[in-house]
């Protein structure tokens, strides 16, 4: 069980309040990095280490579609983000780029930021304040994709194979 912090936050989150679109321009993760957050919370990207969790309400990652907004949640070593329901669009995104969404009904209620969770991936269950949570478990051939990077990088690899 992978072990780290949780960073709360609501319902409807949409992707410009995790990274604005002014900083789409910049040339590459790394830059926009920096400013994930910004509106609701400035000083995320220098409190977040890596292992650590998002978890959100409903509808997390709703608006734009921009792979972007998990991209920069992965560059910062967010393990994992979890929520109560996702936005198909940022769902797809995240799995394309490597990084492990889960639907948890119970645990955004019941838990705060700064409050510690560990994660199972592979048995689709989170601890956290003395309780154990049931989730979505992913299916083998989708924690394989994440184990390979994302999709992209597990279809480059099989790609290589066959060259």
């Amino acid at each position: 069980m992978a072990t780290g912090a949780i960073f709360k936050f609501h319902n409807d989150l949409d992707t410009d309040q995790i990274i604005g679109s002014q900083y789409l321009l910049l040339p590459d993760l790394e830059e926009m990095k920096v400013h994930t957050f910004e509106s609701l919370d400035p000083d995320f990207p220098k409190k977040v280490k890596a292992g650590d969790y998002v978890v959100g309400g409903e509808n997390f990652g709703c608006g734009s579609s921009r792979e972007q907004a998990p991209g920069v949640l992965k560059a910062l070593g967010v393990e994992a983000v979890i929520a109560k329901s996702f936005a198909r669009i940022f769902f797809r995104n995240a799995i394309n780029i490597g990084l492990p969404v889960i639907v948890c009904k119970e645990l955004p209620d019941e838990v705060n930021t700064g409050d510690v969770m560990e994660l199972s991936l592979s048995e689709g269950i989170v601890k956290a304040k003395g309780k154990e949570y049931s989730c979505t478990k992913l299916p083998e051939y989708m924690q394989n994709i994440l184990n390979q990077g994302g999709l992209i990088a597990s279809l480059n690899k099989e790609e290589s194979v066959w060259e």
